[in-house]
């Protein structure tokens, strides 16, 4: 029986990839490196934190790591404020309601940081919907690490990982989600891009196609 969903954030909930990207080139023209697309791809599902430590492996930066995120976290805040079409991903907000309106515990387990989260959170006024949210700023290591999955499940009111899905949209988050034991349902939008979805137990297109019953049917 589903009683826990734990969502990822960023694809998934609010599409802020585009906001992610602008901040990310501007800082890396400050810096003055080029970082190709493959390898931009490859930080899909990373925190701020360990995408800049892969930064560092590949080019010589003599800025510090937290510097780096500070800086790059500047960027993405005052295109975040400025930007007005900003939307919730369709469908979303409509599955998030369902499945509380069931009594299905929400537990978010994404890679941003803690101020990203609250500033969508905030402004999409989701709070009241999540009874736990876990940041990846909070761990070593990113996704495919299963650490942030892990401790998510841990929250849980049911802890019991065959009575828990985790919504994903990206290679590194399908992959943490196997190895913490958890299914896991990948939502391909027209937006993933390089993305890998064969190691998820189920895939969707739009939240459209699915609702909390849907859901608790994949379960039975």
């Amino acid at each position: 029986m589903l009683r826990t969903v734990i969502f990822d954030m960023d694809g998934v909930i609010v599409d802020t990839e585009p906001v992610h990207r602008y901040a990310y080139y501007q800082h890396f023209n400050e810096l003055g490196i080029e970082v190709p697309e493959e390898m931009y791809t490859s930080f899909t599902g990373f925190s701020t934190k360990n995408t800049y430590q892969k930064v560092k492996e590949h080019y010589e930066i003599p800025q510090e790591v937290d510097d780096l995120v500070l800086r790059k976290r500047t960027l993405f805040n005052e295109a975040f404020d400025t930007k007005p079409d900003l939307e919730l991903i369709e469908g979303v907000r409509d599955l998030i309601v369902h499945l509380h309106q069931q009594d299905i515990e929400l537990i978010l387990g994404s890679s941003a940081s803690k101020s990203t989260i609250h500033r969508v959170f905030n402004r999409f006024e989701l709070f009241p919907y999540f009874t736990h949210i876990v940041s990846g700023e909070d761990f070593p290591q990113s996704k495919p690490d299963p650490a942030i999955f892990i401790e998510a499940a841990s929250l849980a009111k049911i802890k019991a990982k065959e009575h828990c899905l985790v919504i994903e949209d990206s290679t590194n988050g399908i992959k943490a989600a196997n190895a913490a034991g958890i299914k896991v349902l990948g939502y391909q939008s027209l937006n993933s891009k390089q993305q890998d979805y064969r190691t998820a137990d189920f895939v969707i297109k739009s939240f459209l196609d699915i609702d909390a019953k849907h859901l608790a049917q994949l379960f039975v």
